[in-house]
């Protein structure tokens, strides 16, 4: 099971080293903070032009296409089956080793991508088909034109994901995840100098085009930094090479097992488009806010952790006593953090939707849509978040199989509730049918608890028990649920109608609510959090 070394290294397990990767967790979280919020700015301006539209279903859909591209050749599934190769051979001294494993991954990536581009291009009327069968007329017409264009860029956010492997294995981490900032932007300045003149289908065209801009200067942003690693670049196709072996064998296991996530929102995406005007839309919208705290907190401890457990080396006790303490300290930093963000999707979501999105087309019917779909997400929002750093775990271990095996469980629980949720349960309750998208969260929710807890148990029969802090963890839920509460309170009897100024007098007396609250309960640590996110 176990693939370590026959020598022990306690620096690697050493409170320094704990320490490490809190502050490269924090790093993380500073990169995908900063692109994200500059991602909500281009959705605020996209959803004044489009609203829940028909243009607006058709882009949103048609950017999941080449997106499944990017998703399976791209960031958490190359990371999942090269870092952890990449970065052993680092961290054992085998510098060529490590340089040559890279740059054949890139010529294969290179090649698979180029090759799929053009396949992907001329097969759309196809893909539209699987993708938003419901989809009719011009705006099926938009979402194949669409999609044409955006295959290109998705191409190129895979190369800015091999860029990402190398940075995170020698542990910069700071560029790889704010360097979408600059795609956003691209996004952001077309919409603010075309938006006004054009209509929504050119519009959306337009807006493509930049996407794929966007995209080439993500990649060539890093290239400099990259290059310091790998210089001279010679690009050798060396399959034969053992190493590149190990990447490809793992590769297809983990692109099921660490893309579930998006093949669940491909499910919903295909049952949504049934659901009438809005319905994607609405998923679109409701995936930026809770895929936040997801990637803040998710992402940036499991990217942190991964090249750092995958360079632990010992005997099979060693190994599974030094994961054991980082999968504890990893699930309290991600629980402190998710469990509001929950609550707050719940109790607040109509506050948050309105802060971000209430502007121009995108109305108060709109609004109570869209929380109605974020309050259902919330549901599996803890699971999803912990399954990563457990996932990260497996992989660290080179076992991509387990994973997969309990992926393909939540896919197929997700397309059988999704479907039970999304399209029978609203015609029985005899309520509009694009309520079917809140059941299509939601289930997808439930799933996501199911693939946790086999993930948890599976990993526990190889390291052994993992604490599970359930004391810790229910707490955090009661003070989020009284902050939660008494931002509700405000909300109701505060005389204020702006959603911005609204945002402002309720969000931000609701997280501090919850953070006082716990730092008396000594249940989270206000001069560590902040030395994390002030630290160089």
């Amino acid at each position: 099971m176990f693939d370590v070394s026959a020598t022990y290294n306690p620096g690697l397990n050493a409170p320094s080293s704990r320490t490490s990767t809190k502050r490269h967790a924090a790093v993380v979280a500073a990169g995908i903070l900063l692109s994200r919020l500059v991602g909500l700015v281009r959705d605020r301006i996209f959803a004044h032009y489009f609203g829940n539209s028909d243009a607006s279903d058709a882009f949103r859909a048609a950017f999941r296409i080449p997106n499944f591209l990017q998703n399976m050749f791209g960031e958490g599934v190359l990371s999942a089956s090269f870092i952890p190769v990449y970065a052993r051979l680092d961290a054992e001294g085998r510098h060529e080793e490590a340089s040559q494993l890279a740059e054949a991954i890139f010529a294969l990536l290179f090649f698979i991508t180029s090759t799929a581009v053009l396949v992907g291009v001329f097969s759309t009327p196809w893909l539209i088909d699987l993708i938003a069968p419901g989809f009719h007329d011009a705006k099926r017409l938009l979402t194949i034109r669409l999609v044409q264009i955006l295959f290109p860029g998705a191409a190129i956010l895979v190369l800015s994901a091999w860029c990402l492997g190398i940075l995170n294995s020698h542990r910069k981490f700071f560029l790889s995840y704010a360097a979408p900032v600059i795609w956003n932007v691209a996004m952001i300045a077309t919409l603010l100098w075309a938006g006004r003149d054009h209509s929504q289908p050119r519009l959306a065209v337009l807006l493509a085009i930049a996407s794929v801009i966007g995209s080439g200067l993500q990649f060539v942003v890093q290239l400099p930094t990259v290059m310091k690693h790998l210089w001279p670049l010679r690009l050798q196709l060396s399959q034969a090479d053992k190493h590149v072996r190990t990447v490809c064998v793992n590769f297809f296991p983990v692109f099921l097992s660490r893309g579930v996530v998006q093949i669940s929102a491909y499910i919903d995406s295909w049952l949504g488009s049934f659901l009438g005007t809005g319905a994607v839309s609405a998923l679109g919208y409701a995936q930026t806010l809770y895929t936040l705290p997801v990637s803040l907190f998710g992402m940036a401890v499991s990217a942190a952790e991964l090249p750092a457990m995958s360079s632990v080396v010992g005997t099979q006790t060693e190994v599974a006593a030094a994961l054991r303490q980082r999968l504890t300290a990893g699930i309290q930093r991600i629980a402190f953090f998710v469990i509001p963000s929950a609550v707050g999707f719940v109790m607040l979501g109509d506050v948050i939707v309105a802060t971000i999105y209430r502007s121009g087309a995108f109305q108060h019917q709109d609004v109570l849509f869209v929380w109605g779909v974020l309050a259902g997400a919330a549901v599996g929002l803890l699971a999803s978040t912990m399954g990563r750093l457990y996932s990260s775990a497996f992989y660290a271990l080179r076992d991509t199989r387990t994973p997969l095996r309990f992926a393909l469980i939540r896919v197929a629980l997700t397309l059988g509730m999704g479907y039970a949720c999304a399209l029978p349960l609203p015609r029985i309750l005899g309520i509009d049918q694009h309520w079917g998208a809140v059941g299509l969260t939601a289930s997808a929710g439930l799933a996501g608890w199911v693939e946790f807890m086999m993930l948890r148990r599976g990993l526990q029969k190889f390291i052994g028990e993992i604490p599970s802090n359930q004391s810790r963890i229910a707490r955090l839920w009661v003070i989020a649920i009284f902050a939660g509460m008494a931002g509700f309170v405000l909300k109701v009897i505060l005389p204020l109608q702006q959603p911005i100024v609204v945002g402002l007098c309720v969000l931000v007396p609701y997280a501090g609510l919850y953070l006082v609250i716990a730092q008396w309960m000594e249940l989270g640590n206000m001069g560590e959090i902040q030395r994390m996110f002030t630290r160089k």
